[in-house]
């Protein structure tokens, strides 16, 4: 399995003022299996110790941070002799250690010669718990599920890939029902990587949505394990809701449809905890298209999208027909799914941060928002090859930004007021 985060940790690894490294993203995207196959890849040898269910290496933390007692310690519970510069030493599961977490500080300070990967799968709901976080002593990476391509490199399609890669939209045309046929899968497998795997050798749909459907049974089951009475019903009614909030033709979260009469202030702190633990992206409004995003944020108004393309179709209970061969049941969900998709690809694979702009009447209502150095570029999705695109006509009107995008199903042109990049090929943005 390839995963891009790959080349983050080699760049991490090679860098002369290298930190501790702790990699943050939800439970199932593949956080332990990164970081031991970049031990196997890069280091002579690596001693991977996890917290969970450990409480003697959790105590080994307790009394002090001498950093060479810390060290005999790793050497004992992992068999392995850890050596600097050639040993890969990894905490797992770390939000069960709160002094290993800390302890990230002084091999910073006092020990940067050991090479050290960390990773919790609930770690930013434990740093709201109080957890102590190492604040300027760690270098962090996020890590996603599987972006498109990862999944067309699962599927053995590294040509496409290539093509894509490339920019060579001449060929990319020539082979779009290809990449068409492959985006559809995703959309129904999504990119959590023990489901891609499996489908890669089995192309089995059924038992892709019996794991999808079990991991969502694990995220819940956490939910459980660390709230409890009003906060966990609040939990549940959030999370449950994000599937009919995408299906609205206005993706904005609206309270009230979460819970009659519901204020923000009463799911203020749900919504933080999902978003602590990876399985939310909150995409603010921003109330003018102006340099830098950031300063025109309206904290009142934003959509919310769920970690997996594929785990929102299981949230949905959609049937792979549905999606693969498209009927009436796939068309009336069909613009949820495509906009989770681009989300996640933005997200995912590419190095912007997703906003989205609007009028109160909606006239220039842009499904994202992106910021590319001094550019504000406005970005419209469509499910299909439709052309219409009167929001975002209107948008470039008034506002004459240097590039706009409509992502779409048609394929790559250049129109003199925006450009239509397909919906396989969101990464090239």
């Amino acid at each position: 399995m390839i995963r891009y985060a790959m080349q983050q940790l080699l760049e991490w690894k090679n860098r002369p003022n290298r930190k501790p490294l702790i990699i943050k993203g939800a439970r199932q995207v593949g956080k332990t299996w990164l970081m031991r196959e970049f031990g196997r890849q890069h280091f002579k040898k690596v001693a991977y110790v996890t917290f969970y269910n450990n409480k003697r290496m959790a105590r080994v933390f307790d009394d002090d941070y001498d950093i060479d007692r810390i060290i005999m310690n790793i050497n004992i519970e992992t068999k392995t002799e850890v050596t600097p510069g050639d040993t890969l030493i990894i905490f797992d599961e770390i939000q069960e250690a709160p002094k290993a977490m800390e302890s990230l500080k002084y091999f910073c300070e006092n020990a940067p010669q050991y090479a050290i990967v960390a990773a919790g799968s609930l770690l930013g709901v434990a740093i709201h718990k109080g957890i102590s976080y190492p604040v300027g002593k760690v270098d962090t990476i996020d890590l996603h599920p599987m972006s498109y391509r990862e999944f067309l490199e699962a599927m053995g399609e590294t040509q496409l890939v290539a093509l894509l890669n490339r920019k060579d939209y001449t060929l990319i045309s020539d082979f779009s029902n290809k990449y068409i046929f492959w985006l559809k899968n995703y959309y129904y497998v999504g990119g959590m990587p023990e489901v891609v795997s499996y489908f890669s050798e089995h192309k089995d749909y059924v038992e892709v949505r019996r794991l999808q459907k079990e991991i969502i049974r694990q995220y819940e089951a956490d939910f459980g394990k660390y709230a409890s009475g009003l906060e966990l019903a609040r939990l549940r009614m959030v999370w449950n809701s994000i599937p009919m909030q995408l299906a609205k033709e206005n993706k904005k979260f609206f309270f009230g449809q979460v819970k009659q009469g519901a204020r923000m202030k009463d799911f203020e702190a749900a919504i933080q905890w999902l978003m602590d633990c990876g399985l939310i992206t909150k995409v603010f409004k921003v109330t003018s298209p102006s340099v830098p995003l950031t300063s025109y944020i309206d904290f009142s108004a934003f959509k919310l999208f769920t970690v997996d393309i594929g785990l929102l179709g299981a949230m949905s209970d959609l049937d792979a027909v549905s999606i693969l061969e498209g009927n009436d049941i796939f068309r009336e969900f069909k613009g949820a799914l495509t906009e989770q998709y681009v989300l996640q690809q933005i997200v995912s694979d590419t190095p912007y941060r997703p906003f989205y702009y609007g009028t109160d009447r909606a006239t220039f209502e842009n499904d994202f928002t992106i910021q590319i150095g001094k550019n504000i570029v406005p970005i419209e999705v469509k499910a299909e090859v439709s052309l219409q695109s009167k929001s975002l006509k209107a948008y470039c009107d008034k506002y004459h930004p240097a590039y706009a995008v409509r992502i779409s199903m048609k394929d790559y042109h250049q129109e003199d007021w925006m450009t239509n990049i397909p919906l396989y090929a969101v990464c090239n943005m």
